[in-house]
């Protein structure tokens, strides 16, 4: 990505230094304030790479997957700083910004060249809508996902505390609900792009495999409460599901002659 690199940089360094005051000086507000604003210029900064790279483009940046995961680099540690300021979890931002680095790094390492030019099935007015959507759904079921492997390391540590797992359900509700959208918006732009609402297309038969196991992990939830380890095995199959489904359906070969190969990167 041209100039990626260097708002990279800014952007871990902020995320470094803003992790490290926080933790190191948790217990002295004043001091801990200073590592939550190095967290939140960060983030601003990435949304406005994001906003910059649009206008240049004249597009918006979700054309590849390189550009989704700017997207997502943006929602995992926005979403990480508005849990831990709702429920006060103190462990928040150092797995969901340390997810968002995973990305920033990514892209470092796999730079894109980016063109304005959108091939005709992209310009329809789904396309945003529609990917956007999904990258959101994403990053809170990443966020879901953090809870999960939580209370499995809190399970074999014989100390669960039950209070994650309600805030990992609402956060599923939330996600499971954007992702429904995502569904449906997919459906309705590919009606106007290939004439079909939906294929069988690998990319979609992944999705709806997705879709499932989040409605199995509701259902299973409402059902059997007590059964908490089987819950976030679940929780936890089902992303590792997800990311096959966003980029690694990419690399099967069933998926070459997928009508989304437009989306590698």
């Amino acid at each position: 990505m041209v100039g990626y690199k260097y708002i990279a940089l800014i952007i871990l360094v902020l995320w470094i230094l803003g992790l490290s005051t926080l933790y190191l000086f948790f217990s002295r507000k004043k001091i801990r304030l200073i590592g939550e604003l190095f967290l939140i210029t960060g983030v601003l900064i990435s949304v406005l790479y994001i906003t910059l790279l649009w206008i240049n483009l004249e597009r918006a940046p979700l054309k590849t997957l390189g550009e989704t995961r700017l997207w997502y680099s943006f929602f995992v540690p926005l979403l990480g700083l508005i849990i831990y300021y709702r429920w006060k979890i103190k462990w928040m931002p150092l797995f969901s910004f340390f997810l968002a680095g995973v990305f920033v790094l990514i892209n470092v390492f796999r730079p894109e060249n980016f063109d304005k030019a959108l091939m005709p099935a992209l310009q329809s007015v789904w396309f945003v809508p529609h990917v956007i959507v999904y990258i959101f759904a994403y990053a809170l079921l990443a966020v879901s996902t953090l809870f999960a492997l939580k209370g499995l390391w809190q399970i074999q540590n014989k100390r669960f505390d039950n209070s994650l797992l309600d805030i990992a359900d609402n956060i599923v509700y939330i996600g499971f609900a954007f992702l429904t959208f995502g569904l449906l918006f997919g459906a309705l732009w590919a009606k106007e792009a290939w004439g079909h609402y939906w294929t069988w297309d690998p990319k979609e038969t992944w999705a709806f495999l997705t879709w499932l196991l989040y409605l199995l992990y509701i259902h299973f939830r409402h059902r059997h409460k007590e059964r908490i380890k089987i819950s976030l095995w679940i929780l936890s199959i089902a992303f590792i599901i997800l990311l096959i489904c966003w980029f690694g359906i990419n690399y099967l070969p069933s998926a070459q002659n997928s009508v989304h190969v437009y989306s590698n990167g």
